[in-house]
């Protein structure tokens, strides 16, 4: 089971990733842990990638592909792999695609998780967290039954700095930029699965499973 999670913030992307990790034991990537890790342990990618975040660059595609090869190397991914932040443009599709052939270990799916933007800018904008248990509200989906105080706990519910209306459509119009064209590139060869966003967890788990249990582990 390779695939590729697409989905935009505040889609439940992450909600859902955490389920199929657990539901079919194969590890979630993501390029953000990887180069975070990387540079934690001082690794020679970490090093190069420490080196370009600290003269304000991007850290290369060759290095982000670099990190994914040698994160399916480790024996957790004999199985299949999630990965989820890569790619993020049509180069690093191509470039993904290219390394994973080497491998012989092809990407059989990629699954949007599709919300319409008006629909993410109600959750990112009204979303609340709870500052003791963790706990989240939406002023517009799911409010607290007393304002900014949290069901469970009844302590303070605050809104994160970059939940404001101008920072979520910037977030939102990048990740539409960026891919539209991913969609596009997976769309044309039948590699692209869209799954309705805007329903139940549990519905759209259901969704996630009736797609991969055909190409899970075991079930070839």
């Amino acid at each position: 089971m390779r695939i590729v999670l697409l989905g935009a913030p505040g889609s439940g992307k992450g909600t859902q990733a955490a389920r199929l990790v657990e539901h079919y034991q194969v590890p979630q990537i993501s390029t953000g842990d990887l180069l975070r890790a990387a540079v934690a342990a001082g690794t020679e990618l970490g090093k190069k990638a420490k080196a370009a975040m600290d003269e304000g660059q991007l850290v290369s595609d060759d290095i982000v592909l670099g990190m994914i090869r040698e994160r399916l190397d480790q024996p957790d991914t004999e199985r299949g792999f999630i990965l989820d932040g890569f790619p993020r443009n049509i180069a690093q599709a191509e470039a993904l695609d290219t390394m994973l052939a080497e491998l012989e270990r092809p990407l059989e799916m990629s699954i949007l998780l599709d919300v319409p933007l008006d629909k993410l800018m109600k959750r990112l904008t009204g979303r609340m967290t709870c500052t003791e248990c963790g706990a989240v509200f939406n002023r517009y989906t799911n409010p607290p039954d007393s304002d900014h105080q949290c069901d469970h706990c009844e302590h303070e519910l605050v809104q994160r700095g970059d939940d404001n209306e101008e920072t979520v459509r910037r977030r939102l119009e990048v990740f539409q930029e960026q891919t539209a064209p991913l969609i596009e590139y997976y769309e044309r060869d039948g590699r692209l699965e869209r799954v309705d966003g805007e329903r139940d967890i549990e519905e759209i788990a259901a969704d996630f499973r009736r797609l991969l249990d055909p190409i899970a582990p075991g079930k070839r």
